[in-house]
Order: structure tokens, then sequence, then C-alpha cells
């Protein structure tokens, strides 16, 4: 099956000629990498023949700057393994290499990135929240080389009919502990047991058993408050869950102090050494995407859609969810050029600041800490190009 979508301005990827679709309509196959001339960019001597990304979750608009990387026209989706690839075209000239993007989650058995990553070598670069880059360093050490959100989106949400007075997560928490409702999460998360620890929520008013449904919260009509992410739920809940059907409050984790750096492209730490030549020319590469996406998102959400109907995970997503995750992540500055005037930075002191937040934390619960740890292992500048910035 021949797929046509825009043609990308400054990273355009050209295809091969598209062969037979193999097992189901879904599916778009494609000579990936044979009669292409490369061109003055060769990643072939420095990059694998296979650029790998593994996501964390199914396709979304949060992975536009990645996916803005698949060939426009001839693409290969493999809708039993959940990855799409194509060959990498820069400036419409042939670098040498096939780029690859696998989903996560429920792809995945719901493994974590890191996990992934050191289970299967293939994987370049991966998607790793900066406290799950010290919680798991003992075991998986990784190291983010590209921040591709500044803020990280998840947050909590609940009614503002029945709590009116709320705005910020030390009032919620207050609210609840008063009215006897709960705030529903995904047990485990991180980001609890630090709101816990530092006395921020009473442990007295949280249930880990929030299973990505709304049926508590409708059932409830809205006394408990429940997770989520500011670039989707908040539009799913007034919009598409019909027993709901009206505006929802939030506040993000953020604000209350675990200010990580959510899902940034990282690289196994035992090998950013031989990976650093590759780095060196991919992620600006990363960051252009970036910019390409946010100018114009519209074919690339195509492809996502196109990619949620692929895999067939259980997982719904409509162009109205996307196109207000786009809307909703520059809007409240979830991704930006912070302070800098380009994209993709660690800021130094805002991970040095986490990280004693962090190893706190982790080391006190027994996480898989190793106790050498720096702020500096978790993370680099290195690859960036700090001429590439979003659109004013």
């Amino acid at each position: 099956m021949n797929t046509t979508r825009r043609s990308i301005a400054s990273l355009s990827v050209v295809g091969a000629a598209a062969l037979l679709a193999a097992s189901c309509a879904a599916d778009t196959t494609a000579d990936t990498a044979a009669g292409f001339d490369i061109g003055p960019l060769d990643l072939s001597d420095v990059c694998p023949a296979t650029f790998v990304v593994q996501t964390d979750w199914n396709p979304q608009a949060e992975h536009g700057h990645v996916l803005e990387l698949i060939d426009n026209e001839h693409y290969t989706i493999d809708a039993a393994q959940k990855s799409v690839s194509s060959p990498l075209f820069v400036n419409e000239e042939f670098t040498g290499i096939t780029f690859e993007v696998r989903a996560g989650g429920p792809a995945v058995g719901y493994s974590s990135v890191q996990a992934l990553m050191y289970q299967e070598s293939d994987i370049d670069l991966g998607y790793v929240h900066s406290d799950a880059a010290i919680s798991s360093s003992a075991t998986t050490p990784a190291v983010g080389v590209m921040a591709q959100l500044d803020v990280n989106p998840q947050m909590v949400m609940w009614d503002p009919e029945t709590y009116p007075d709320v705005e910020t997560i030390e009032d919620l928490a207050s609210a609840l502990e008063e009215s006897g409702g709960a705030w529903r999460y995904f047990g485990g998360a991180a980001y609890m047991e630090y709101l816990i620890a530092a006395g921020i929520v009473p442990d007295s008013i949280v249930d880990g058993g929030y299973d990505g449904t709304p049926a508590s919260f409708v059932a409830e009509n809205g006394l408990s408050a429940q997770q989520g992410f500011a670039s989707a739920e908040p539009y799913i809940y007034e919009n598409e869950v019909a027993e709901w059907g009206k505006p929802v409050s939030y506040a993000l984790i953020d604000s209350a102090g675990w200010n990580i750096y959510g899902s940034a492209l990282s690289v196994r730490a035992d090998r950013l050494e031989e990976m650093s030549p590759c780095l060196e020319q991919m992620v600006p590469i990363l960051q252009q995407a970036e910019v390409d996406f946010f100018d114009d998102p519209s074919s690339t959400i195509d492809l996502i859609l196109e990619l949620v109907d692929a895999y067939d995970t259980g997982w719904t997503y409509s162009q109205e969810i996307a196109d207000y995750a786009v809307q909703t992540m520059i809007s409240e500055g979830l991704v930006s050029n912070g302070d800098n005037g380009y994209i993709g930075d660690f800021d130094p002191d805002r991970v040095a600041d986490f990280f004693a937040t962090g190893m706190e934390l982790f080391s006190s619960i027994a996480a898989d800490v190793d106790p050498d740890l720096t702020p500096e292992d978790i993370y680099t500048n290195q690859f960036l190009d700090t001429s590439i910035g979003l659109s004013e």
C-alpha cells in the first residue's frame, strides 16, 4: 500500500518504491534503504544501519518529534511488532541509514523503556523520565541527550463544580481530606511517593488502584480526583466521555516540586561513548524534527492516527485529541525554548535541584540507586545545536 503524507520542509524523508502489504490493509511496506545515493551527510559510518527509538506509550502527539522523521510517502508499518520505519533523509538527501520508532506501554507488556534498552541491544535511544534515571541507576543507567519536553505533562484533575476554591495541589489535598474523596493514581508512581514523603498529600486520601478508565471518576460525580496528562484528559473528559461532558480543572505535578524532565531521549550509559559520533549528528536532526512538527503537525498526526489504527492495542486516539495536545504543549509551555532560544537542553541547576530531591526519596524507599551517582551522570547537553529553536 502506498501512503502519502505532506513533504517535510527541512527534514524531508523520501521513500523507496512501495511493496505489496504483507498481511493486513493497515500495513505499509517499503524498500527502506536500497536505491538511493547517499548525500553530503553520510551517517552510515557513525550510526547503526537502523537507528531505533523506543517510546514509552502508544503513538500520540507527544511522539511527533520522532515520527516527523518518518518518510512522508513510503514507509514500513510492522503491525505485529508495533513499529514504523523509513529511510532517513535530511534536506531531501539520503543519510545512508533507516530510522525506526517503536511503541511502548501495552505494545511491550508495559515494560519500562530502560529495561527494554538493556534487554534489546538494537535500541539506540529511549524515552526515560529523569526520576527513573535516578531510581534505576544501579541496574539500568541512562543518560538523557535531549529534553523533548520542558515540563512533564503529568497532572491531577478534579471537578471545578465540586471544588470551586481549589487551585493548587495543596488546596486539593486539603479539600479531599475534608470531603472524603480520594486521589486515584497508578500505584507505584514515584511522584506520589514524593508528595506523601514531603507532607503535601496525606497518605489517607490516596488510592493506587486507578485503572486508566473514567468509570470511578464519573460514578462519584467528581468527589474524587484522578491523575492524567494535561495534553489529553481535559479535552477527553469534556468532549469524548459522554457521561461526564464538562470541563475539569487540573494542576501539574511539576508545580509541587517534582519537576522532572519527562520522556527525555536517552542512551544507555554504557553506550554513550560508543554512540557519541552518531549522536553528534542525530541529536540536531531530532531537534529540527521537533521544530518542524510544531510548525506544521498535520501530516505527522495523520501518521499517528494510522499507527494507532494499525497497532490495534485497544488505545483510542482522535484527530481532535492530537490537535488539543499540540496546542496545549505550546500554550502551557510544556514544550518551549526555555530561556536560551533553543530547544532540547537540560537546565543544569534544575537537574541538580531535582537530583537532591530524587536521591533522598529513592534512597529511603530502597530503589535501585547507584550511591555514587551525580547529577551530571543522568544528562548531557553536549550534542545539542544551539541554533535550533521553536519559531517565535
